[in-house]
C-alpha cells in the first residue's frame, strides 16, 4: 500500500525534484559538474529496475487476451502514431520540439500504466501482459515511425554515434540485464522478492534523475517557456484523443469494462523517460528535444490522477 501511495501521488515528488533542481542550478551555476557526470548512471539504473517490472520471461501467454492484444497493439502501434505524427504538425514547428515530441508520443507507456491500470478499476494481468510485448515493439518500430514522420535532413542531423550509443548502452543493455534477472529470480521465492523490492526504485530515481536535468538545463528551461504552451495543448489533446480512440476500439473489439479500462490507460500513457536518453544524446542544439519529453511526463501525470476518477465513474463505468 505505501508502494502504490508513492506511485499514485508520484506527481508531486516531481515536481518538487524540479522546484529543487532549478533552485540548486540557479543558485550554483558552476557547481553542477558531478551531476551531469551522474545524470548516466541514474538513468542506466532507472531503466534496468524499470525493465525488471516488465514482465519479460511471460511472452509466451501475453497473446490469450486476444481481442484486448489487438486492440491494444493496432491503438499503440496504428492509429496514436497517426494522431502523435498530426499534433507534431499543428503544435511543434521548430525541429527540437517537433523531435521531442514524436519521440515521447510514439512509445506506450510499460510500467506505471499497470499500477493506473489497477487504482482505475482494470484488471492488471492484462496490462502487465501487454508490457513486454508493448516494449518489444516500440523498440523495434520506433526508427520506423522517425522516418517516416520527419524530415530526411532533420533525421540525418540527430542520428548519429551518440544516438546510436545512447540506444545500445542506456536501453538495450538494461533491457537485456533485467532479462537475466528475471530468469535468475524465476528459480526461488527469495529472488522473486528480490523483484519486488526493485520496484521501490523507479519512483525516486526518476526524481533523482528529473533533479539532475534541472539543475544542469536550468537555462534551457527558462529559455522554453514560450513553446511549452504549444506543447501543453498538444499532450492534453494526445491524452484525450487516447481516451476517446480506447472507448471506440472497445466497442469494436467488444471488450469488457475492465479491460476497456486498461486499454485506456495503455494508450494515454507514454514511456517518457525511456526515451529520455535518446533525448539527452541529441545535438547541442536540440536541448529542446529533452524540455518536451520531460513536459510530457508531467502532463500525463496530472492528466492521469484525473483520469484515475473518470476512466471507472464516466469513460467505463460499472455498466457499461
Amino acid at each position: 500500500m505505501v508502494r502504490q501511495a508513492l506511485e499514485k501521488y508520484q506527481v508531486l515528488v516531481y515536481l518538487a525534484a524540479i522546484a529543487m533542481g532549478l533552485a540548486v542550478g540557479t543558485a550554483l551555476p558552476v557547481r553542477v559538474g558531478i551531476l551531469e557526470a551522474l545524470l548516466w548512471p541514474l538513468l542506466g539504473a532507472l531503466l534496468y529496475v524499470t525493465f525488471t517490472q516488465v514482465p519479460l520471461t511471460q511472452l509466451r501467454s501475453a497473446w490469450r487476451a486476444t481481442r484486448f492484444m489487438m486492440a491494444a497493439v493496432m491503438g499503440n502501434f496504428l492509429l496514436l502514431p497517426l494522431i502523435a505524427w498530426g499534433l507534431a504538425s499543428l503544435f511543434a514547428a521548430e525541429p527540437a520540439v517537433r523531435l521531442g515530441l514524436l519521440l515521447v508520443l510514439l512509445v506506450p507507456c510499460t510500467d506505471w500504466f499497470i499500477t493506473f491500470s489497477h487504482l482505475g478499476g482494470g484488471k492488471a494481468q492484462y496490462a502487465i501482459a501487454f508490457s513486454p510485448i508493448s516494449l518489444l515493439l516500440q523498440l523495434a518500430l520506433l526508427p520506423f515511425y522517425l522516418w517516416l514522420f520527419l524530415d530526411q535532413s532533420l533525421l540525418l542531423a540527430v542520428v548519429q554515434r551518440e544516438l546510436l550509443m545512447a540506444f545500445a548502452g542506456l536501453i538495450l543493455l538494461p533491457l537485456l540485464l533485467a532479462y537475466v534477472t528475471q530468469q535468475w529470480a524465476q528459480r526461488s521465492r527469495p529472488r522473486e522478492r528480490h523483484i519486488e523490492r526493485l520496484g521501490w526504485l523507479p519512483v525516486p530515481l526518476l526524481a533523482l534523475v528529473i533533479f539532475c536535468i534541472a539543475v544542469t538545463q536550468v537555462g534551457v528551461v527558462s529559455g522554453s517557456l514560450p513553446v511549452l504552451g504549444g506543447l501543453l495543448l498538444a499532450f492534453i489533446c494526445f491524452i484525450i484523443a487516447a481516451a476517446l480512440l480506447a472507448r471506440l476500439l472497445a466497442r469494436v473489439f467488444e471488450l469488457p469494462t475492465t479491460q476497456g479500462r486498461v486499454l485506456t490507460f495503455s494508450l494515454a500513457t507514454r514511456n517518457s523517460f525511456v526515451v529520455l536518453p535518446l533525448g539527452l544524446s541529441l545535438p547541442a542544439s536540440y536541448e529542446l528535444a529533452v524540455v518536451a519529453i520531460v513536459f510530457q511526463s508531467l502532463v500525463e501525470l496530472i492528466g492521469m490522477a484525473f483520469f484515475l476518477w473518470w476512466v471507472p465513474q464516466r469513460l467505463f463505468p460499472a455498466d457499461s
